[in-house]
């Protein structure tokens, strides 16, 4: 197959990564429409949730790294598939475990993610890439938030049953596509995935997401909750030991650890958590009745329509994250980026007494999170291999996972701690929430200073060993040409008084050859630091 049709794969991604980002928020409007009909409490409807948000956080690096190895062509169309199925399962599920059953299978799709960037670098010639990437990531951003939008109109078109049948049809269709249009991978990673790698990272990303989904039901300081987060604890380091003596790891330890790879996976957590804060909570806040002296009463329809500024933006500064970068670097845009949505943020907070006040906080943090979730996954996808862009781009997104759960369960904790007249959450609640997830967003520009700062340490070493290196290698060929001129009046006869002199400068040059290569010799021990690649700061 031709490998020269990048436009028509980089649709076939687009509407692959739309369907399935959608169902991130799709059912959160719903939820109590779904569990009045299947006659189920509110602890288990949670579930749909939390079950699809562990599914998809255990699938995106262990098939983004299948990926790798067997073709990401081919994992990603299963990927879809899988979509497609767990779909029609949850469309015509008779009860609520049939229907979270559906939502585990759907899960599997979070692999589409990391998938899709490693076959737009593969694909993609170098100048376009960034842009790419960028758009990719945008798509994602807005499809988390566009399923909050499109809910309610479709499930009053459809029923909650019809929402689930939209990506059916979607993912069905670009399967299709794909299988037609999307060549499959040049390049494989060697060796395979490790079981016990595969079963301690599910283990721990298990025990710990799931005492962040319902650790508000169970109670923080509950048995379940305090053991689940220490046997993460002891999974995660259990994990991290196998992978370090692991032949073939399933996540590369010494490359996690560039900072290239470690400020953008730490940058993810703060971002995600900054932004389901805002998702999950914008809607409930505006829909507060006006009764309670703060809220807006905006009915499902208008906290969508107020949402809309954010999505627009967000399009917007994601697409053109890429051509920016010829004059701004990723980490600047990051920077930037986290520093608006943190002004947004804390604009909700504290002026939010009318629509367009909420409306344009809701615009601005559209600006930060599409620039800065395309930001980041460039500098991922380019400070890595070709043959571990999978993983790593699967790690970033998991982390982000994390972040989402841990952002929504303070938010939950903080708005739900404050009830006020009439049971609904007081004021305080909501400006406390959204002034964290400010804090939060500013901490990714916080890690992605320090690390820009430590590149340049690093470089400013390399570059002085370099230099050192290279006088001591000078010095030590000139110590060596006069000691060879030397040579000849050292087999001169002692006894003739002409020669003292030349050589006593004979064996000062040797005294001068071997200091100096005792210092060649420190130089070469110590060895200069590799310099660290990354892109435009």
């Amino acid at each position: 197959m031709s490998r020269s049709r990048p436009s028509a794969t980089f649709a076939v991604l687009a509407l692959s990564v739309a369907s399935f980002a959608t169902l991130q928020s799709l059912v959160v409007p719903v939820l109590p429409v779904i569990q009045q009909d299947l006659h189920t409490t509110t602890a288990g409807v949670t579930w749909t949730m939390t079950a699809w948000l562990i599914a998809a956080a255990v699938a995106t690096p262990l098939l983004g790294r299948v990926g790798d190895l067997v073709g990401k062509r081919r994992v990603f169309v299963l990927a879809l598939l899988a979509v497609a199925v767990g779909s029609v399962i949850a469309a015509v599920a008779p009860s609520i475990g049939v229907l979270i059953a559906g939502r585990i299978v759907q899960g599997l799709g979070g692999a589409m993610f990391p998938l899709a960037f490693g076959i737009i670098r593969d694909e993609f010639p170098a100048h376009r890439l960034p842009s790419a990437i960028g758009a990719i990531a945008s798509i994602i951003a807005v499809g988390s938030g566009l399923g909050t939008v499109l809910a309610g109109p479709l499930a009053d078109l459809l029923s909650w049953r019809g929402l689930f049948l939209v990506p059916v049809a979607l993912t069905v269709t670009a399967a299709v596509l794909a299988l037609v249009i999307v060549p499959e991978s040049p390049t494989r990673a060697t060796g395979g995935v490790n079981p016990w790698s595969a079963a301690l990272l599910s283990g721990w990303l298990i025990a710990l997401l799931l005492p962040l989904g319902t650790g508000a039901q169970w109670g923080w300081s509950s048995p379940q909750v305090i053991g689940l987060f220490a046997l993460a604890a002891l999974l995660l380091a259990s994990w991290v030991v196998v992978e370090l003596r692991s032949r073939h790891p399933l996540v590369d330890m010494r490359l996690m650890r560039e900072p290239g790879v470690w400020s953008m996976n730490a940058a993810a957590v703060f971002i995600g958590a900054a932004m389901f804060a805002v998702f999950a909570f914008f809607p409930r806040f505006v829909q507060t009745p006006t009764a309670t002296g703060y809220g807006l009463g905006a009915s499902v329809a208008e906290s969508g329509l107020l949402m809309l500024p954010m999505l627009v933006t967000m399009a917007v500064t994601g697409f053109v994250s890429g051509p920016l970068e010829r004059w701004l670097g990723f980490r600047t845009q990051i920077v930037i980026a986290a520093v608006v949505m943190a002004a947004a943020s804390l604009s909700l907070a504290f002026l939010h007494g009318t629509l367009f006040a909420v409306a344009a906080a809701s615009g601005v943090f559209g600006i930060g999170l599409g620039l800065i979730y395309a930001a980041i996954t460039s500098v991922v996808v380019q400070s890595v291999p070709a043959t571990q862009t999978g993983i790593a781009s699967g790690m970033n997104a998991n982390l982000r996972t994390v972040g989402s759960a841990i952002g929504a369960a303070v938010m939950t904790a903080l708005v739900t701690g404050t009830i006020g007249a009439g049971g609904l959450p007081a004021e305080s609640g909501y400006t406390e929430g959204f002034a964290t997830a400010g804090v939060l967003a500013f901490g990714a520009a916080v890690v992605t200073v320090a690390a820009a700062l430590v590149v340049r340490s690093r470089a400013g070493r390399a570059t002085a060993a370099a230099d050192l290196a290279a006088v001591a290698g000078l010095a030590r060929l000139d110590a060596e040409a006069r000691v060879a001129a030397a040579e000849p009046l050292r087999a001169a006869p002692a006894a003739e008084p002409a020669v003292v002199e030349p050589l006593s400068a004979a064996r000062a040059a040797d005294v001068e050859a071997a200091e100096m290569a005792r210092l060649v010799a420190k130089v070469e021990a110590e060895g200069p630091r590799p310099a660290v690649t990354t892109s435009a700061a």
